[in-house]
């Protein structure tokens, strides 16, 4: 029995040494073969030295400081009053009411107090009331407006504000950050950020009125109309506008004015009070697989022109129908949104170099702009042009504008493209330049008064309220 028990003692202790061998001279040595000789993996943990190392990571803070003192609370209110009696209805009189009829975000554009907004956030104003990112209010005055633009100018007393100035829209690409800045539901100075998800995009093309907008998918809710589109730079570069939503929030589309149109449209309602629109004078269709199947041409992007307007710097330029337009100076044209876009950065008299195929062969040209010989009534949707003397002479007029497009879907297009305006508030009209006079001379409350001519013998006359 003590044999077995010492054997069994002994068997033990050797397997103990035999283990303990193994382990030195086996797993350590193969431990240390694995260090010596596998790479190390590319793949690091997420520790927070790995997170300092993403240099080209977005930062947002120094654009967001830079711009969010500039941008402003826009309140619409309008003043009326309560009758209190029956005599009040005669008289006037009454309780002095003020109602908020919207609110949205302004960017101010200089140290002295120039403010841009959009012009559907003023709309109807009586009062406009500015409320700064520190809290400050201040009354603003509206300089002039832009509805087919919707863009409206204000101005508030002081110096030294805190402002944004207009970047290059021109230089902004697909895919680049940006943030926008506003005033969401009422709450002030809110940062969100997104990328430019495309440029050049239309939404109003239907109604007549070309459009040519940056698309981003920063969040862009109520109250965010008029605010600051800007780079990472912190420099402004479009006006947000709009959002395309079944329910009226965000869903991941927005839609900002190009600085580089909101600038040029600012400078026009500083200098002259309106805006002055430059054109080439084409009129053509977008290009697409199946336009350029039907036309029997190859491409299948650019601006097919399909007429030339008389007179204009495109006819003296030498472009004619069949042209397809591919650049305008360094622009380069997919569509006629991107043409439109350019142009109306442009001012009446200035120049652009045109680069266009003919046959096949491409050929380039230098064009002056002209100013449109055109003029939207918007109060009643009509766009009217200056009639020529054998007009005239058709429908038996001494004076008159032509109505060329009807853009409200209340009045009738087939009855009214084509004929005359001959008054407007009892008094005549020769040409555009008067429409617009007489137009601007009309407050927001005054009703028009339009006399059409549809043939010699057929004068009507009508109110719009």
């Amino acid at each position: 029995m003590k044999n077995i028990l010492s054997l069994l003692i002994v068997g033990v202790i050797a397997g103990l040494v035999s283990v303990f061998g193994y382990h030195q001279l086996v797993i350590k040595d193969s431990t240390i073969f694995i260090e010596e000789n596998e790479p190390t993996p590319a793949i690091q943990l997420t520790t927070n030295s790995g997170f300092s190392k993403l240099a080209d990571a977005p930062d947002f803070v120094e654009a967001a400081n830079k711009s969010i003192d500039a941008v402003v609370h826009v309140k619409n209110v309008s003043i009326g009053r309560q009758a209190r009696s029956v005599l009040d209805l005669y008289f006037g009189g009454g309780q002095e009411r003020r109602a908020v009829r919207g609110m949205g975000s302004g960017v101010i554009i200089s140290p002295d107090g120039y403010i841009i907004t959009n012009h559907h956030v003023v709309q109807g104003a009586t009062e406009v009331e500015i409320t700064l990112n520190n809290n400050k209010t201040y009354a603003a005055e509206i300089i002039g407006e832009a509805p087919e633009n919707d863009i409206s100018l204000l101005k508030i007393d002081g110096e030294d504000f805190s402002y944004l100035p207009f970047g290059d829209s021109n230089s902004v690409n697909v895919g680049e950050w940006v943030l926008a800045i506003g005033n969401p539901f009422n709450l002030t100075s809110t940062v969100t950020a997104g990328i430019v998800s495309a440029k050049a995009r239309d939404l109003n093309s239907r109604q007549g009125v070309f459009q040519s907008f940056i698309q981003t998918d920063a969040a862009v809710n109520s109250g965010n109309s008029g605010g600051a589109l800007v780079n990472t730079n912190g420099d402004l570069i479009g006006i947000n506008t709009a959002i395309t939503s079944q329910t009226g929030a965000f869903i991941g589309y927005s839609f900002a004015i190009p600085s580089n149109n909101a600038r040029k449209i600012v400078e026009d309602l500083i200098e002259f009070g309106r805006v002055r629109k430059a054109v080439l004078g084409v009129r053509g269709i977008d290009l697409n697989g199946q336009v350029a199947k039907e036309l029997a041409i190859e491409n299948s992007q650019g601006f097919y022109v399909s007429s030339i307007e008389s007179n204009s710097g495109a006819e003296k330029a030498g472009l004619i129908e069949g042209d397809i337009i591919q650049h305008v100076d360094d622009i380069k044209i997919r569509r006629f949104s991107d043409l439109t876009g350019y142009i109306n950065t442009k001012n009446p008299g200035e120049k652009v170099n045109v680069s266009y195929l003919r046959n096949g062969k491409m050929k380039s040209t230098e064009v002056e702009l002209i100013k449109l010989a055109m003029y939207r009534i918007n109060d009643i949707g009509l766009e009217v042009t200056n009639a020529s003397t054998d007009e005239l002479k058709k429908f038996g007029a001494k004076n008159g504008v032509k109505i060329s497009r009807v853009l409200s879907q209340r009045l009738n297009a087939e009855q009214l493209e084509g004929i005359l305006i001959t008054e407007i508030n009892d008094q005549k009209v020769n040409s555009i330049d008067d429409v617009e006079r007489i137009i601007d001379q009309k407050t927001n409350a005054e009703a028009l008064k339009v006399t059409f001519k549809a043939s010699k013998n057929d004068d009507k006359t009508y109110i719009f309220r």
